[in-house]
């Protein structure tokens, strides 16, 4: 039976969205964003494996400009995809690629102090045993555990905050508050946020002494589920195996999934996934997420760094695709942009590529990002999902 694989290189855009202009980076719209054109245009890029497929074609086909360093033929299946769901955030993307466009606005915190209503600072205080939180902002991860790491220490208060996505993020030490008390406190306060309709609870556990902090892998999302049923639920429902690699999991709610396969990184990642491809099982699917392209560059404004990341994630994906037997579907994907050429710190609204390995030279055009998720069950041989059409 054929095998499917589809992996989401997280915030790796490539511009042309028809409705940019509806999304804001710090007031700016992101008309013109590009996240691949732009980190080429600044340091071109060397992506053999990706090029090779089409992602150099697609850039062009999504935006009409040039990307300098990707000019292949390509030898894969390619095209661009035009998301409909009205977010440019990781659980709109992933959910519609998988078959379930998100049918409700998110809600958002102001961008003031504090951020959160009272009622979920009462709440996250109840939870936590605590007088009070700390935080109550939008700020960067790393950032605020560096302003709050020590009071945190002092006072035992739970860092709270949220950004341009639809979110709340609680931060505490692993050791001094317990990781086994912040996971719980998420996951206690997530029902409350997800009928508020925000995306997301996060738990972000961090070690270390003043002026020396690190967050750990041992971070949590508790994510509201999907309204339907996606890819990962009609796979395991007809009985295929499914591997989740990477967020995934938290991404959809833990639904659908046989096995669930985390890393402290993508190094890490980018093992079980090369593994995978020797291993997974006649007829599985297989659905891998790569965070470190948005996390540590794209949100950081990082063009040099998110280029390296680009040119390493090319060479696991090479080694990915020689594990692979015929017919097996290979597709790479991404779930938003995030320009780091670009004003703010928030994702981009782009197109996204769609490069298939598997069934040699084939251009599927502009396409939607539930006919991804339609075209692996295709070739799965199992029911479509509910929205979107098979371009294979």
């Amino acid at each position: 039976m054929s095998r499917a694989f589809l992996i989401v290189m997280d915030s790796v855009g490539i511009g042309g969205a028809p409705d940019a202009h509806a999304f804001f980076n710090d007031g700016r719209p992101d008309t013109g964003a590009n996240t691949l054109g732009h980190i080429a245009q600044a340091r071109p890029l060397r992506l053999p494996v990706l090029d090779g497929l089409g992602l150099g074609a697609a850039v062009r086909l999504a935006s009409g400009t040039d990307a300098p360093g990707l000019g292949a033929t390509p030898q894969g299946l390619w095209g661009a995809a035009t998301e409909l769901s009205r977010g440019k955030d990781t659980p709109s993307g992933h959910w519609e690629i998988a078959g379930v466009p998100v049918p409700w606005d998110w809600t958002y915190f102001p961008d003031t102090n504090p951020a959160f209503p009272p009622d979920v600072t009462a709440r996250i205080c109840e939870l936590a045993g605590t007088a009070g939180i700390l935080g109550n902002a939008h700020a960067s991860g790393t950032q605020v555990i560096d302003d709050f790491g020590a009071e945190h220490l002092r006072s035992g208060w739970p860092i709270c905050y949220t950004s341009a996505d639809s979110v709340l993020q609680i931060a505490a030490h692993e050791q001094a508050f317990g990781l086994d008390r912040l996971i719980a406190l998420c996951r206690d306060l997530s029902p409350m946020l997800h009928a508020m309709r925000v995306g997301r609870v996060i738990a972000r556990p961090f070690l270390g002494q003043p002026g020396n902090f690190r967050r750990t892998g041992n971070r949590r999302d508790f994510a509201i589920a999907p309204p339907g049923d996606t890819i990962l639920d009609i796979a395991k429902g007809a009985g295929r195996v499914t591997h989740a690699v990477g967020k995934i999991g938290d991404i959809f709610s833990h639904r659908g999934i046989t096995h669930l396969h985390k890393g402290a990184d993508d190094a890490a990642l980018a093992d079980h996934l090369i593994r995978l491809g020797t291993q997974a099982e006649p007829g599985s699917l297989t659905f891998a997420n790569f965070v470190e392209f948005d996390t540590n560059f794209g949100h950081r404004r990082d063009i040099v760094g998110y280029a390296g990341q680009l040119e390493w994630f090319d060479d696991v994906a090479g080694r990915f695709i020689a594990t692979l037997s015929p017919g097996d579907l290979a597709i790479f994907t991404a779930d938003h942009g995030n320009d780091p050429s670009w004003s703010g710190t928030d994702h981009t609204r782009e197109r996204v590529p769609v490069l298939g390995w598997g069934l040699g030279p084939r251009a599927v055009g502009q396409v939607g990002f539930s006919d991804i998720g339609a075209s692996v069950m295709a070739h799965l041989g199992l029911s479509a999902p509910a929205h979107g059409r098979s371009f294979l």
